[in-house]
């Protein structure tokens, strides 16, 4: 794996790299081509270094043994961002780092698979920057993002759409999809809209009145 190009700085989204189930090959390369800025998150930096990637950014808490001067030497230049704060997952302190500097999106690979609770909690934590960051979380299946309360884009036919709400979501109208939503409400735990698709090439658009609503496009 080559390391990856330099683009117009903070111009394109950042690529977070976590510590979950690895991505292909493909879609690793394709994010690295575009991405400005690489973080690694401490814990899956040894993974990243056998892949032969130029990480940016290395963050986390560093409660395994670190030691800074390796990774200062042997990725040089780099950023190393110690966040001890334990309140808050690395993920999070990502989120975070990127905001204080400015950069409006973010990819993530490797948030999903392996354990459930990192999963579940590295999904569900992204509506908490609704109004500060445009997060992606991609892997081999599946991009999630959360939506505006109004949401447009083409899709060809038959493509596979999951909406899922955190907490309960009210008012939501859909055109294009074929189990339309008129007015639904939905809330996670009761009711969601998984494997919905599209009826026709075209335009998607997905409205809601109240609450967050995840997007997931899906593939197998």
């Amino acid at each position: 794996m080559s390391s990856h190009h330099i683009v117009r700085d903070d111009q394109e989204p950042a690529l977070i790299i976590a510590n979950g189930a690895a991505c292909s090959e493909e879609l690793l390369g394709q994010l690295l081509e575009w991405s400005p800025l690489v973080i690694v998150l401490d814990s899956a930096i040894e993974r990243v270094l056998e892949l032969g990637i130029k990480v940016d950014v290395l963050l986390g808490d560093f409660d395994r043994g670190f030691d800074a001067n390796f990774y200062k030497e042997s990725q040089y230049p780099i950023e190393i961002v110690h966040t001890p704060n334990q309140d808050k997952t690395d993920l999070e302190k990502a989120f975070d780092y990127l905001i204080e500097r400015n950069i409006p999106a973010v990819n993530v690979i490797w948030a999903t698979g392996k354990r459930a609770d990192h999963t579940i909690t590295n999904i569900t934590n992204i509506v908490r920057y609704r109004d500060l960051l445009k997060i992606v979380i991609l892997d081999d299946h599946s991009k999630i993002f959360l939506l505006p309360s109004k949401f447009e884009k083409w899709y060809p036919k038959n493509s596979v759409i999951s909406l899922i709400p955190i907490g309960e979501v009210k008012g939501i109208d859909s055109t294009n999809l074929f189990y339309p939503l008129d007015n639904l409400s939905l809330t996670i735990g009761y009711k969601t809209g998984s494997s919905n698709h599209v009826t026709e090439d075209g335009i998607v658009k997905i409205t809601h009145q109240s609450g967050d609503l995840l997007l997931m496009e899906c593939w197998d």
